[in-house]
């Protein structure tokens, strides 16, 4: 196990550098000037020379590269463009206010998606099976926008239930800050999730072990809940594990409809400011934490699975 481990470690250097290298190149030669981007058209040559130094866009774009490298070795990203804050700071701050919204929602979509999901595969093929599927398919034809504007009108709005937008920092009052949001959250992935969940289940109940347990004389509740669920893991863990980074770096709609203070909005002030640093650290966080949750997904797989071996 512990060199299946120091293995992948070793594999994620060159995949991390292949990918600084692209997020560098879309950033800093695709991206135009930061300096010119920030003062506007109307910005005397000076200005921007000056700008250009104090950023460090005066250096080679090798040094900016090495420099940028040195940063995602230290997670030291420096200093946001607009706000003159450390970026480690502002990620450090944002993180509670997404996690606060993100973890609840994000348990309750799975839990609920997995039990419809088992729900409709005991009753496969019946009517209730189609009418959820195609419920889900309707779920998931609306877009998200469409759940967020209707939600903050309906029940926020006309019948007052929740505030319409706002965080509050104090835990025993933010409940009813981040209740709609995730809420809007649960019902905008319920729909995907069913249907993958299902499918999940059903590669398993059309497998020989399933025949031989009928076969035996088990009943379908015991077969589906004591055999094809266990065995439906694996695919279920790869699904839900490696969204866990999403999770983290926020909710871009939600928090920045809802006024939520956290990594989703502060990520769309940048993008809207052009604020290329927070920008490319973000993305950079992104990355490592796929890279982090996708070896914690093949660790896992010999923990739910025992005839499973790391190699």
């Amino acid at each position: 196990m512990m060199a299946f481990v120091i293995r992948r470690l070793l594999y994620a250097i060159p995949t991390l550098f292949g990918v600084c290298l692209i997020i560098f190149t879309l950033f800093n030669l695709v991206g135009g000037d930061p300096a010119y981007q920030m003062l506007g058209k109307h910005a005397t040559e000076t200005q921007i020379l000056e700008l250009r130094r104090e950023l460090g866009l005066d250096k080679s774009k090798v040094e900016q590269f090495f420099d940028y490298l040195k940063s995602v070795a230290t997670l030291d990203f420096g200093r946001s463009y607009t706000t003159k804050q450390q970026i480690t700071d502002m990620i450090w701050r944002g993180m509670p206010a997404s996690l606060s919204l993100a973890i609840p929602a994000f348990i309750v979509e799975i839990l609920l998606g997995l039990a419809i999901a088992l729900l409709v595969s005991f009753y496969r093929g019946t009517f209730f099976d189609r009418a959820v599927v195609v419920l889900c398919v309707m779920g998931m034809s609306v877009s998200a926008l469409a759940y967020i504007l209707f939600g903050q009108y309906v029940f926020a709005y006309w019948l007052g239930l929740f505030p319409i937008s706002g965080y509050d920092t104090d835990i025993l009052y933010r409940f009813k800050y981040i209740a709609l949001p995730a809420i809007i959250w649960v019902v905008v992935s319920l729909g995907i999730n069913v249907r993958v969940f299902r499918t999940f289940v059903l590669d398993e109940v059309n497998q020989d072990y399933v025949r031989t347990a009928r076969a035996k004389g088990q009943s379908e509740k015991k077969i589906l809940f004591h055999h094809v669920l266990k065995n439906a893991l694996i695919p279920v863990l790869t699904y839900v594990v490696i969204q866990i980074p999403v999770l983290i770096t926020g909710s871009f709609l939600l928090e920045n409809f809802f006024g939520i203070p956290g990594l989703g909005s502060i990520t769309i002030d940048a993008i809207h400011n052009s604020d290329f640093p927070v920008i490319k650290a973000m993305t950079t966080i992104e990355t490592l934490l796929f890279m982090v949750f996708a070896l914690a997904t093949d660790l896992l797989y010999s923990v739910v699975d025992p005839r499973v071996r790391m190699r």
